[in-house]
């Protein structure tokens, strides 16, 4: 990695000089490889929690023909998506990723655009956070009842408490194993990407091998059901691309890593691809081997189970066999939930860093010892909880849930992209780009964005109720409201897009003092651990010599 001459006493990195230029401080520790970069965008985007968590969803709204093909489909033109987003990574690697990017590149109101792209990218990776933890507590809840650790006859009621409860210890794990720092995260992160490739081959292999019956080629590639209520098939196929679009989400985590990851104008953007590629051929493979283990004469109950897939995996291997494939499901969906709430975190912390969210002061503080934004992790553990709890009263809360995350993070996705199409040559490239196919590209990905979003705000079962509503266009007009009353009332007085730290020197003086008050709180933390009694009246000594000047 070259390096440039150092300011202050402190040799910088090509990536830290690479910050500097964008405006910003290397405030959070630069510890990630490309690798660990990558695995946090594939391990949020997780074929076993979106897949599997929203299987029966697919069963009922078109049937495996509809998820088999619909994947391809989908995941086809997320590729445009996640290379048009490569691409603008490669150019400003920074933790606010979307939102500093439609800043940058929107000619005229530049703050307006990036207001916009900042919340619904907030809204989007919120709803992912609770979607993933939520699809992990159902599966944990039918895991219990199927083990018979929890009764399998308790009304619906009942198993929504259990669930949101479930949920809710989840998102306090995933906050406390975040707080620990980034490099526990990112080793867990690893560990997940192999879990999920060996996890999706176990499954698959097992379901291939152990029945002693298989749903044949035609029922898996063609057959289509359409429980929905409605009469129109290409309308059941369309609504049953939520499956595909839903899983196929997250990816932007490898833009907001970029500010703790080594050479990260060219492993970012290959953290965005890379993961969706990955994603989409072995999700293709996880859906076509689950789909062969249906059993055709259980379609009904499968469909209609708690967990379907692991339905289908006890009902075609056995109960011990499909409780062993429904942990395999239920670790890898944790791992998914962990990574989300790093992810949510980072883009808490960059947005507050600019002003944007009421409070900001609070989320952009960086814990010394460990650089990472602790107060952000918990922002984004408590209000994917917040979107969780109308299940308690509503089964039908977890498809909204879904819809909204597809909704906010892609509308997110594309305003930097159709921004890089309007700029044309006037964009300014980074060492990752895709050349004179990177306008038609954004073209084809605005569309496609635009045409899904629409798509995912229409009604998913007919006779419409309160029950069954499709309460995504309410949560993100609520959205659109909220920003909208706060620009006009207060932001756009104040906010004028990602604001610059400092000069140089500056910036070189606050990452001097976060390491000597990081290396500071080692030591104090070593003194603690060694000499507790001395170092708790040392504390109470500077306190109340704090409180004596306060009250002077």
């Amino acid at each position: 990695m070259s390096t440039q001459p150092p300011q202050g006493g402190v040799e910088k990195t090509s990536d830290e000089a690479k910050l500097h230029e964008l405006g910003y401080a290397q405030e959070l520790r630069r510890g990630m490889s490309g690798f660990s970069n990558f695995a946090v965008s594939f391990t949020i985007i997780s074929i076993l929690s979106g897949c599997l968590t929203l299987f029966a969803f697919g069963m009922n709204t078109g049937g495996p023909m509809t998820m088999i093909w619909g994947w391809l489909l989908v995941g086809f033109f997320v590729i445009l998506v996640g290379l048009g987003m490569a691409e603008v990574c490669s150019s400003y690697p920074t933790a606010g990723g979307l939102y500093y990017w439609s800043a940058k590149l929107a000619k005229k109101n530049s703050a307006l655009w990036s207001w916009y792209t900042g919340w619904f990218n907030l809204l989007g990776q919120v709803a992912v956070t609770a979607g993933i933890d939520f699809g992990c507590a159902l599966f944990i809840e039918g895991f219990l009842q199927y083990s018979n650790a929890l009764s399998p006859t308790v009304g619906a009621h009942t198993v929504q408490h259990e669930v949101v409860l479930i949920t809710a210890v989840l998102l306090a794990v995933h906050g406390l194993l975040n707080t620990f720092g980034v490099n526990l995260v990112s080793k867990l992160a690893n560990i997940s990407v192999w879990w999920h490739l060996l996890g999706v081959a176990t499954i698959v292999v097992v379901l291939v091998i152990a029945p002693s019956h298989h749903s044949s080629a035609s029922f898996v590639f063609t057959h289509f059901v359409n429980n929905t209520g409605f009469g129109v098939p290409i309308y059941v196929f369309l609504i049953g691309l939520l499956t595909a679009q839903y899983t196929l989400t997250g990816y932007d985590a490898s833009a907001h890593m970029t500010e703790e990851t080594h050479k990260a104008d060219t492993a970012g953007p290959r953290g965005i691809v890379m993961s969706i590629v990955v994603s989409i051929i072995a999700g293709w493979i996880l859906i076509v081997g689950v789909s062969f283990a249906i059993q055709p004469g259980k379609y009904t109950t499968e469909a209609a189970a708690l967990v379907a897939p692991g339905q289908i995996f006890i009902d075609a291997i056995g109960k011990a066999g499909g409780l062993f494939l429904l942990l395999i499901a239920i670790v890898a969906q944790f791992f998914c939930g962990m990574s989300s709430v790093t992810a949510n975190s980072r883009m808490v912390y960059a947005f507050s860093r600019d002003g944007a969210i009421p409070g900001h002061k609070r989320w952009h503080q960086i814990n010394p010892r460990t650089r990472t934004p602790t107060n952000a992790i918990w922002f984004a553990a408590v209000g994917a909880f917040i979107l969780v709890i109308p299940y308690w009263f509503n089964g039908a809360a977890y498809a909204a849930v879904t819809s909204i995350a597809v909704i906010g993070l892609y509308i997110a996705y594309v305003i930097p992209v159709y921004l890089r199409v309007r700029a044309g040559k006037d964009f300014k490239a980074g060492p990752w780009n895709l050349g004179k196919w990177g306008v038609l590209n954004g073209v084809v990905a605005t569309v496609w964005t635009i045409f899904i979003c629409v798509l995912l705000l229409l009604p998913q079962l007919k006779p419409i109720t309160k029950v069954n509503f499709n309460y995504a266009p309410v949560a993100v007009l609520a959205v659109i409201g909220f920003a909208t009353i706060y620009w006009f009332a207060s932001a756009r007085k104040w906010f004028t897009g990602p604001k610059v730290q400092g000069s140089a020197e500056e910036l070189a003086a606050i990452e001097r003092e976060l390491t000597l008050v990081g290396a500071a709180a080692e030591e104090h933390m070593h003194e603690t651990l060694h000499h507790p009694i001395e170092t708790i009246e040392h504390e109470l000594h500077i306190h109340e010599e704090r409180d004596d000047h306060s009250h002077e």
